[in-house]
């Protein structure tokens, strides 16, 4: 399937006003997927005593986030979504999915959103950072992920999606839509903090390091499944 494909799908979804349909088919799709969570215990325990959280995904893996995101729905996760008309249809399905949908990207609005986040995060505890969303490159991490976490003093979270069977779409970053009956095994990374004040070169190496790390980090994840090693 190709990434115009879906575009269509979306389109006439759109027209027709298909987005409760859509929900209930996730809804329904993710019955038919098994979880396995590691080190999910530190994040709600943090989650619980009032910490807050910025949880770091790659766009390549977000449909699998989707539904994994449900185990967190009490703390209703805010992700920014793109202005498009494809967005549109996206966010209502989010919302019905205990996301909180902030409007905006790095292409569209990019500024306005993630201010919109940082505000967000001042009032409720969780957000999902989509890292090289919408449309990459593939694999590098945007400065908006380090600057939400030093401007809300927020830890950076970095979970990991590995698929022991998925289609692989032909998009630019590949995109993972697992099977059904496939097992999805989310791996939670150890927080990190980034300090309130940073020279533009240590901004530039604190990005790099979680780049570094989450590149490194999710090739491992697949490694030990054996497959989709494609960031």
């Amino acid at each position: 399937m190709s990434g115009a494909m879906i575009k269509r799908l979306s389109a006439i979804m759109i027209k027709y006003g298909l987005s409760s349909f859509l929900y209930y088919f996730v809804r329904a799709y993710f019955w038919t997927i098994t979880f396995q969570y590691i080190n999910e215990g530190e994040v709600l325990s943090h989650l619980r005593r009032g910490g807050k959280v910025i949880t770091a995904v790659w766009h390549q893996r977000i449909f699998a986030a989707i539904g994994y995101v449900l185990r967190f729905k009490q703390y209703r996760p805010s992700v920014m979504i793109s202005k498009s008309r494809d967005g549109n249809l996206i966010a209502d399905v989010y919302r019905r999915l205990y996301f909180r949908p902030v409007r905006g990207s790095s292409s569209k609005g990019g500024k306005e959103a993630l201010r919109a986040l940082i505000d967000d995060l001042a009032d409720h505890p969780l957000a999902v950072h989509v890292l090289d969303g919408p449309r990459g490159p593939a694999g590098v991490i945007k400065p908006g992920l380090v600057t939400l976490a030093q401007k809300t003093r927020v830890p950076i979270f970095p979970i990991y999606f590995s698929m022991s069977n998925a289609w692989v779409l032909k998009s630019w970053d590949r995109f993972l839509i697992p099977k059904p009956f496939s097992t999805i095994t989310v791996r939670w990374d150890r927080p990190i903090t980034v300090p309130s004040r940073l020279s533009p070169e240590a901004f530039e190496e604190v990005r790099a390091l979680i780049e570094t790390r989450m590149l490194a980090n999710q090739r491992d994840e697949d490694a030990a499944i054996g497959k989709y090693n494609l960031i």
